[in-house]
């Protein structure tokens, strides 16, 4: 195997959390746990023995269980030091992130540098704008939460333009406005919530809107379907790439101008944990950047596969692990996998497959325009039918609306439990 730079930065990332270790012990959270782990020095055996972690244990005593002692939060802001925000909530109650001042945006940089394209239109533009269009619910610091004038939704070089928490629900008035402002401000990138940007986009293709400035634009925020990929490519015409991370680790992955999810060795050091014969396993994270709050073995909540090639390694994001259907014959099949069903789905903006106790399966689809053909609407079903191992069909129902989370975000896929579905 040719020993190339990608290659030769994953194999330091051991000798990375080394160094790290004399950090961690004085990280009130871990410091008996790495007591008990006798690891003198790390390797990989060594380091997988130690316990994995989720928001229950970052939760408790928070922020002391994080600060080195004589460190108090309030002396940390107070000097300009940290920055306080929040996580969504996708999957429990909002949690709160410590990071140092400027380590957002400077780990955001590194991943989207990992993109060529990306890269050389951030070196033409150092101070390149970019329109943020997502749920005023993901972020309580950077997504406002009432109604805010442009002022107010301007943060250095992003203009968060969307105000509305269910995109379809979003009016002629409300959305011409968004288009004002976007046009107003010549950005360089969209960065979208999919669901949000493919509203959105609609909009723009239903009035003809074109933003000659745009350059590309950029998914983040929750799981990007092929079904609002292909909407924004279309109605944008540029290229549409994912970033993938979360509040709480930075930006793990980045989408490269092949398809490839590219690691950022740099932030965090990954690993796979339970994986099935697939190789589809659970998303651990070891933060290596932001030293207020490393996280050590964290289960993000998220399913991934890694692919070893030989020369250099990617992965494939498979949505999150509670969102992750059954097939009859017991086998999991995650959000990705039943996605890829839509390929050629044209005509649905979005969509929600529910599955009940029973195994049976809903698919309700916010449509594209006057909707899919029959016979495109039938081949998706016919494969998550196939997928699935169903022995009954699909049922589809085109809706107006797809109410979010209660955090925000959609699912694309959910199982729902018979008494409760709605």
């Amino acid at each position: 195997m040719l020993a190339t730079p990608e290659l030769i930065r994953e194999s330091g990332q051991l000798a990375q959390l080394g160094e790290m270790l004399p950090r961690w012990r004085d990280v009130p959270l871990y410091r008996d746990v790495l007591a008990r782990a006798d690891c003198p020095r790390v390797n990989l055996d060594c380091f997988q023995r130690l316990p994995l972690m989720a928001k229950p244990e970052m939760r408790h005593n928070f922020p002391q269980n994080f600060l080195s002692a004589g460190q108090t939060l309030e002396i940390l802001l107070d000097q300009n030091l940290v920055e306080l925000e929040h996580t969504s909530g996708t999957s429990s109650e909002r949690l709160p992130v410590i990071f140092g001042r400027g380590w957002w945006n400077a780990q955001e940089e590194r991943a989207l540098r990992l993109n060529r394209f990306v890269a050389r239109v951030l070196d033409e533009h150092p101070h390149a704008r970019r329109a943020t269009i997502t749920s005023p619910s993901c972020n309580g610091l950077t997504c406002p939460t009432v109604w805010m004038s442009r002022e107010q939704r301007t943060i250095g070089n992003a203009l968060f333009v969307n105000l509305a928490r269910i995109p379809f629900l979003l009016g002629e008035p409300e959305l011409a406005h968004m288009a004002m402002e976007i046009a107003g401000w010549s950005p360089q990138f969209l960065d979208v919530d999919p669901v949000h940007g493919a509203r959105f986009a609609l909009y723009c293709e239903h009035r003809g809107l074109k933003f000659p400035s745009l350059k590309f634009v950029l998914c983040s925020y929750e799981f990007v379907s092929v079904v609002h990929r292909r909407i924004l490519e279309r109605v944008f015409g540029v290229p549409v790439f994912n970033l993938y991370g979360s509040t709480e680790t930075g930006h793990l992955l980045m989408e490269n101008e092949s398809g490839e999810m590219k690691p950022s060795y740099d932030t965090a050091f990954l690993e796979l944990v339970d994986a099935d014969a697939s190789g589809i396993g659970d998303l651990v994270v070891t933060t290596l950047s932001n030293d207020y709050m490393p996280l050590l073995r964290y289960r993000i909540g998220d399913l991934a596969e890694r692919h070893v090639l030989p020369y250099e390694n990617h992965f494939t994001v498979h949505g999150r692990a509670r969102d992750a259907l059954t097939a009859s014959d017991g086998q999991r099949v995650t959000t990705w996998q039943a996605d890829q069903c839509f390929n050629e789905a044209r005509g649905i903006a979005h969509y929600e497959l529910r599955q009940n106790e029973n195994g049976e399966c809903v698919l309700r689809f916010v449509p594209d325009g006057t909707g899919p053909m029959e016979e495109n609407l039938r081949s998706a079903t016919s494969q998550l039918e196939a997928l699935l191992k169903l022995s009954a069909a699909v049922k589809t129902e085109a809706m107006p609306v797809l109410l979010p989370a209660a955090s925000g975000k959609f699912r694309l896929t959910c199982r729902i439990d018979a008494k409760v579905q709605t």
